[in-house]
């Protein structure tokens, strides 16, 4: 713990310093640091997805950076500092697992999770989903605000349920599409998405993870095309394109 405690110290004494000396650090507000910050999660989200143990604890320290810069910023607006953040975390995981800081008891995950959001709403929280970000990425939005209503019981019984589910939407989009209303159409392809997402849960499967892996297969893939043609890809038949993906699927 003495060596957790004295890294943290260092580097809160390093943002000291460079906030006072360094004019690049000096100059950023929490809005500047912003879509730094969103950069930063995703390039710890790709080392994850990597399993770069070594890149993964580089963009951790690179967040946690981040969060001893906001906090700084925070302290000199005489609006809160780094210890009432950290005060702030430990109550709420202290409230919020009673299970284990109280005499409330739970038999498994779905009751942690159960709890968790009927404390948020105790705590004030108007909606269940008042706390799934606006700025979300879609389908990662949509994922959290199903597992969020299905805590409090807005949830299917059965797979074969979401799965029906599923080809309704698509037999609807197959509709809008005869009738060409284009609006329609969007909106229907829509709820195919999160209908799809939906049945990723009951899959133990988790859309964002998922699409992600086969965005990289599909790279890697036609990365080999580019790679392997014999000639400029636009002089190419499909047939030919093809036949150099199959070479890759198996490479």
């Amino acid at each position: 713990m003495d060596e957790k405690l004295k890294a943290f110290g260092r580097l809160l004494d390093i943002m000291d310093e460079l906030r006072e000396k360094c004019p690049w650090d000096r100059k950023q507000t929490m809005e500047s640091l912003r879509n730094l910050t969103i950069e930063e999660t995703y390039e710890l989200a790709d080392a994850i997805l990597d399993k770069n143990q070594n890149e993964i604890k580089e963009e951790i320290g690179d967040l946690m950076l981040h969060m001893v810069f906001y906090a700084k910023i925070g302290e000199e607006n005489g609006a809160f500092n780094i210890t009432d953040a950290l005060n702030g975390i430990c109550e709420k995981l202290i409230n919020r697992h009673p299970h284990i800081y109280g005499d409330v008891k739970v038999d498994n995950e779905d009751d942690v999770k159960k709890n968790w959001e009927e404390l948020k709403l105790r705590e004030g929280k108007k909606s269940v989903l008042s706390g799934v970000p606006r700025s979300l990425p879609a389908m990662v939005k949509a994922t959290r605000m199903q597992e969020k209503t299905a805590q409090v019981g807005f949830e299917w019984n059965h797979i074969d349920d979401v799965y029906e589910k599923v080809k309704e939407e698509l037999s609807e989009l197959e509709e809008a599409k005869m009738n060409g209303d284009q609006e329609k159409i969007e909106e229907e392809f829509g709820d195919v998405l999160f209908s799809l997402i939906n049945y990723g849960r009951f899959l133990n499967v988790e859309p964002e993870t998922a699409l992600e892996k086969i965005n990289r297969k599909f790279k890697y893939r036609f990365e080999y095309i580019e790679s392997h043609a014999s000639k400029p890809l636009k002089k190419m038949t499909l047939a030919e394109m093809d036949d150099l993906w199959n070479q890759a699927k198996i490479n």
